[in-house]
């Protein structure tokens, strides 16, 4: 088996790159605990007053409002959507829990 001899000045390259993708990674990280900490205080508002986990309008809005922002940052609007929804399901879930122990 031959080993390929990556050139030092790719190697560094990807050494940069691969240190800017994981500082991203890591600010991604912290807003999203930033936005969940956020959407737990709304959880704990709607269990207070009664209101359903869920605001299909207020999801329909941010979804749109995400894709525009998507297609401003040259980012894939799908993709964009795709873990949209998964976010807002994953706050359902938590406003459902939060519900249940109130």
């Amino acid at each position: 088996m031959t080993m390929t001899t990556i050139d030092p000045s790719v190697q560094a390259e990807l050494a940069r790159l691969r240190d800017s993708i994981d500082n991203i990674d890591a600010a991604v990280v912290h807003m999203l605990a930033e936005r969940f900490k956020c959407t737990q205080q709304v959880g704990h508002l709607k269990a207070e007053h009664k209101l359903p986990p869920a605001d299909p309008a207020r999801e329909a809005e941010q979804i749109d409002r995400l894709r525009r922002l998507a297609e401003n940052a040259k980012l894939d609007p799908a993709f964009a959507e795709k873990l949209l929804n998964f976010i807002i399901a994953e706050v359902i879930r938590h406003h459902e829990t939060i519900a249940k122990s109130s």
